[in-house]
């Protein structure tokens, strides 16, 4: 009888039926690719499927990256948030604010929280109390990346000018422009306003860190990013029409240790393979001539 193969679906099915954990990707979204990678090793951390979410596990005290690679022919804008909190502004992340606005095919790291025209304060994997969200006060979303992506409004052609022949005398330039468009930051980075700097957390943000990181006891502390030193990354400015309000693609994805991953079922291990007992140990291996010494 002729081998049957399984459809998606069936697969999918089959999947779910077993227990088992979707593969790790590498890459995630449909308007552009986004990776976190570990800037310490080079390692771009594997994308793990559960719970209808994205995961990656992050390793303590790991400066780490945003990478988009862009995959249209088109330019488009990405606003990206770590923890709630826009990394350009500082501010508690929405769509509306400003993003980074990549070139046709452009692949670019974002790998800090904008200080400057010229300067980041680098991401790093660090304890939920030490984040720049918590230490700001808001410590109820760290543990995720997300990126809201936005395409462009395409140019509206200008009808051309009709031409009435006139004597030279009474041509003058009529004074009429392009009107200025919005401005989003430049690509491959955008100038942002500096962020705070992060102040010593007030006993009541140090307790509402704290509630955070004790409402779900894991092996190791809760992850979050925290403001590490200042690097060098130079941006321009540029302007940019989004093509609707909303985002024409949102990608999320949510991070933690790995430990906390295995604990809570995100990740799941393969047991060690137990040894099998042979009956007859000693002759399992034919024996060949030996090479001479």
């Amino acid at each position: 009888m002729k081998p049957r193969s399984l459809t998606l679906p069936a697969l999918a099915a089959l999947t779910a039926l077993l227990g088992l954990a979707h593969p790790p990707a590498q890459a995630i979204g449909r308007l552009a690719d986004v990776t976190i990678v570990d800037r310490d090793t080079g390692a771009t951390l594997p994308v793990h499927y559960a719970r209808s979410e994205y995961w990656v596990a992050g390793r303590p005290g790991a400066r780490y990256a945003i990478t988009v690679r862009n995959r249209l022919g088109e330019r488009v804008l990405a606003v990206p948030s770590v923890d709630g909190v826009n990394v350009l502004s500082g501010e508690t992340a929405a769509w509306d604010q400003r993003g980074y606005v990549f070139s046709p095919y452009e692949r670019y790291q974002i790998t800090g929280w904008r200080k400057s025209d010229s300067q980041v304060a680098a991401f790093e994997f660090s304890h939920i109390a030490n984040s720049y969200a918590a230490r700001t006060g808001r410590p109820a979303h760290v543990g995720v990346i997300g990126v809201a992506l936005f395409r462009e409004q395409p140019p509206v052609p200008q009808p051309a000018p009709a031409i009435t022949p006139e004597p030279y005398s009474q041509r003058r330039d009529n004074g009429h422009g392009l009107g200025r468009l919005r401005e989003e930051p430049a690509s491959p980075a955008a100038a942002a306003p500096a962020a705070p700097e992060p102040s010593a957390e007030s006993s009541a943000r140090s307790q509402s860190a704290d509630s955070v990181a004790k409402a779900a006891p894991m092996p190791s502390a809760k992850l979050g990013t925290a403001h590490g030193q200042r690097e060098t990354s130079v941006v321009t400015h540029t302007s940019f029409t989004r093509l609707q309000e909303q985002p024409n693609e949102i990608i999320s994805i949510r991070y933690d240790s790995r430990e906390n991953l295995v604990a809570s079922g995100i990740i799941r291990e393969r047991p060690a393979r137990m040894p099998v007992p042979r009956a007859f140990p000693q002759s399992d291996n034919l024996s060949y001539v030996p090479d001479p010494n």
